[in-house]
């Protein structure tokens, strides 16, 4: 891991981000990219040929790269939708106790989007002039993995989705080689009220729901998370369809002082850096004692994990600790980055609360565990990330609104608001809009 000592080595080394799209392709990438399309393309050119395949040949073209880029085969790989029957059949492969705690996340992830919904749907009229809040009418998910499942995703964005009012829920996602959908993936789809699930993974995935084939219908919005192509991707669709944001490997920031406990942090870094290689964990702490320990905490605890090995190539590429004189300047670099998430390992983790300025999430005092932020307490753990915590929010009902503004004008608001509209109208160079205007104050006279 990196080390740095003050504000001004901390920015230049262990807190300044490399872009994600220089981080160099796998070799097993770029042989299926030459296997595919028979050349040496970049990530951008193989997005371009994949949406423009499915764009024009639809389900044929998703089978294709379905079958080419994730190797799925046999008899169920020409039928992208997965069956109502594979669905209830999933629930027999999985432990009672899983779906169980499937479950309760889903329950608690519901009761808080339900709360932020009290607050985000409320339309309002003052004056003639308003707005109403619907939500979309079809949503389309994203969910990755094949080696690793993520069923908690599915239950971050299907969960508030619902609560919004969504009226139609679809879910894109890799199949495995036998064509088989995760039933770890599809339990919680179900528990979660997904409509529709599509095998259909990686840039193909995102083509589908955008552009609508002979089998998945084309959405309003996209929503999910997924690998360098899949963000890509999602680049270039924006503006066909719309965007829950675009995102890059997870970043934890953890702040600690003296009287933390080495235990605990590392066991939080451990946690951010076991996402993915490209992950990004970082300790800003007061105390050099605390970092020294920490060290020798990350060193024992990483042993025992079972991705001990993404966890080390995290914190070697991308991990750092930063010392610094107090947390002010802790506090100040945390902002500058803006991290997915922000943990305060701090005497008095509330006053430190209310200066940040920058998190997609802040995990308050040591009993306030990032796993559990990342399953069961409620909120979305799809998150800003890569800095983009400086503009935009975590995921959550609002969403899956929007507002349309409503203008409903008697005849005193067409008195006030008519003679100054019909002015900036002219002088705009817009007669006809002062006509429309001045037609209607004319008749009142």
């Amino acid at each position: 891991m990196r080390l740095a000592h003050g504000v001004g080595e901390a920015r230049s080394s262990v807190l300044r981000r490399a872009p994600l799209e220089a981080a160099e392709l796998p070799p097993t990438v770029r042989s299926t990219i030459r296997r595919t399309f028979g050349a040496e393309l970049g990530v951008g050119e193989v997005v371009d040929r994949i949406l423009r395949d499915v764009r024009e040949r639809g389900d044929t073209a998703v089978a294709r790269y379905n079958q080419e880029i994730d190797g799925v085969h046999g008899g169920r790989a020409r039928s992208l939708e997965v069956s109502s029957e594979e669905m209830e059949a999933a629930y027999d492969r999985l432990d009672a106790g899983l779906v169980r705690a499937l479950r309760e996340a889903a329950d608690q992830v519901r009761r808080f989007h339900q709360r932020q919904m009290e607050h985000a749907a409320r339309g309002f009229q003052k004056d003639g002039v308003g707005q109403q809040v619907r939500p979309l009418a079809r949503v389309g998910m994203y969910v990755p993995g094949t080696r690793t499942i993520y069923p908690s995703t599915v239950l971050m964005i299907a969960v508030p989705a619902r609560v919004a009012g969504v009226r139609e829920l679809v879910m894109a996602t890799p199949a495995l080689p036998d064509a088989s959908v995760s039933p770890l993936k599809l339990v919680a789809a179900h528990i979660a009220g997904v409509d529709r699930v599509f095998r259909a993974g990686g840039v193909q995935g995102i083509a589908a729901l955008t552009y609508g084939t002979e089998s998945v219908p084309r959405v309003d919005k996209i929503c999910g998370p997924g690998n360098v192509f899949v963000t890509e991707a999602k680049k270039r669709v924006y503006g066909e369809v719309g965007l829950d944001g675009v995102f890059g490997p997870s970043e934890t920031v953890v702040i600690a002082d003296g009287g933390a406990d080495p235990e605990l942090v590392a066991a939080d870094l451990l946690a951010g850096a076991e996402h993915d290689e490209l992950a990004t964990a970082i300790l800003i702490s007061t105390s050099e004692g605390l970092a020294s320990k920490t060290l020798g905490e990350l060193q024992s605890q990483m042993d025992g994990l079972e991705r001990k090995d993404i966890a080390r190539a995290s914190l070697e590429a991308r991990g750092g600790i930063a010392v610094v004189e107090d947390l002010a300047k802790a506090l100040e670099l945390a902002n500058e980055f803006a991290p997915e998430h922000l943990c305060l390992h701090v005497e008095r983790p509330g006053r430190l609360l209310e200066k940040v300025r920058n998190a997609g999430a802040v995990f308050v005092g040591a009993a306030s565990v990032e796993s559990i932020g990342d399953f069961t307490a409620g909120p979305s753990h799809v998150m800003p990330t890569g800095g983009s915590a400086r503009f935009a929010s975590p995921l959550g009902v609002q969403d899956f609104l929007k507002a349309t503004s409503v203008i409903a004008l008697d005849s005193r608001a067409l008195e006030r608001l008519g003679p100054p509209a019909a002015t900036i109208a002219r002088a705009e160079g817009f007669g006809g809009h002062a006509q429309a205007v001045e037609r209607r104050l004319g008749r009142r006279r």
